[in-house]
């Protein structure tokens, strides 16, 4: 079999093409792109403060491979612990890696009020989550609760997207933005703990990376097919045959806030 580096453009893009993309497990980027991680090395936090935690609820939890990780650190699973998801192929991968776990997996759309009691938990967390509900983060948590995530910033990979569509506006995804973000956590009761940000380098090392990011990450360019964007990824695909990796650049920031006492 040829080395990678000397497969031709459409091999690559099959392969790309042809890679499950359910949860949100990264190990087959090893060796063909990379991003750098947070300082704050978000999973071992969270294993932390689910040590801590009576009542848990992780939001959007994907595959619930980040869960699996924390509570895989040794500490003991919260008394009751529950995470929601809303893609049904992602529920039942987090379903098989959490319930041996004592974590129970319930379906809920991303936009849908969290299916759960008032005052039910002391812990919520999320890793990259799609959109948050604030105020039914706020609604769930017990008075002295906490919310704990890593969130994706504002033009996050921005490199890579306007490679495909071109120059976005400067506000595009500025909802995302760290002070947007505490302005409206604040706004719905919650108290700012910690707040940090960073920008992180990304390198794809072919296009067969590319390809599959784009159709694992659906949001970054919507509606990503091979065909309809065939001429842009063999110019990509020729860049990096000619100059190296593509670079872009992640941003992320840490949130930790708490629901008042009273």
């Amino acid at each position: 079999m040829t080395s990678r580096q000397t497969r031709t453009f459409e091999d690559l893009v099959a392969e790309g093409a042809a890679v499950p993309t359910e949860g949100w497990d990264f190990s087959w980027f090893e060796g063909r792109a990379t991003e750098a991680r947070p300082s704050w090395g978000y999973a071992r936090s969270l294993a932390g403060r689910l040590a801590g935690a009576a009542a848990s609820l992780d939001i959007q939890t994907g595959g619930g491979e980040v869960m699996d990780f924390a509570l895989g650190q040794g500490v003991k699973t919260p008394v009751l612990a529950a995470a929601t998801e809303g893609w049904p192929p992602n529920v039942a991968k987090a379903t098989s890696l959490l319930r041996p776990r004592g974590v129970v997996v319930v379906a809920a759309p991303e936009d849908a009020p969290l299916p759960f009691a008032d005052a039910t938990f002391d812990l919520v967390s999320s890793r990259h989550p799609v959109s948050l509900p604030w105020a039914e983060v706020v609604r769930v948590l017990q008075p002295g609760g906490t919310y704990f995530a890593q969130h994706v910033g504002p033009r996050s990979v921005y490199e890579l997207v306007e490679h495909f569509l071109g120059p976005q506006p400067a506000e595009q995804s500025s909802d995302r933005h760290p002070d947007r973000e505490r302005a409206a956590a604040e706004a719905a009761g919650l108290e700012i703990v910690d707040l940090r940000a960073e920008r992180l380098r990304i390198e794809f090392h072919d296009i067969a990376a590319v390809v599959h990011f784009l159709r694992k990450v659906v949001w970054m360019v919507p509606g990503f097919t091979v065909a309809e964007y065939e001429p842009r990824l063999r110019s990509l695909h020729e860049r990096i045959e000619a100059e190296g990796p593509f670079v872009a650049h992640s941003t992320r920031h840490l949130f930790e806030a708490r629901k008042p006492l009273a």
